[in-house]
């Protein structure tokens, strides 16, 4: 749980050297595991990051715009298509039915 985490967080914080001048400073600790040594590759990969992640800034501002215009979300999907999952029916799994081993909503 929680103490886990903080476990973590206090290692990460203590197991390598991060004073000013040392590569941890700047946040390189050395693990090249989805980068690369090669400068080359690197610039590709973080252009590519780039590209993407100003990508999604466009679709989700086109999704803000089209519920803006349209006033619904999915631009009227939601209406006429069923994309939510029993959301009126409460414990429905629907190769059992009803679902509810301890009784919990006949009170």
């Amino acid at each position: 749980g929680w103490g886990q985490i903080i476990a973590y967080m206090a290692f990460c914080e203590v197991s390598s050297k991060q004073g000013p001048g040392t590569p941890g400073a700047a946040g390189d600790f050395g693990w090249k595991v989805l980068t690369s040594s090669n400068p080359a590759v690197v610039k590709s990969k973080l252009n590519s990051e780039l590209a993407n992640g100003r990508l999604a800034m466009i679709a989700i501002i086109g999704m803000f715009f089209q519920e803006g215009i349209t006033g619904d979300i999915w631009g009227g999907l939601a209406k006429t298509a069923k994309i939510f999952a029993f959301e009126n029916e409460r414990g429905v799994q629907e190769p059992v039915g009803f679902w509810d081993p301890l009784a919990l909503s006949s009170s």
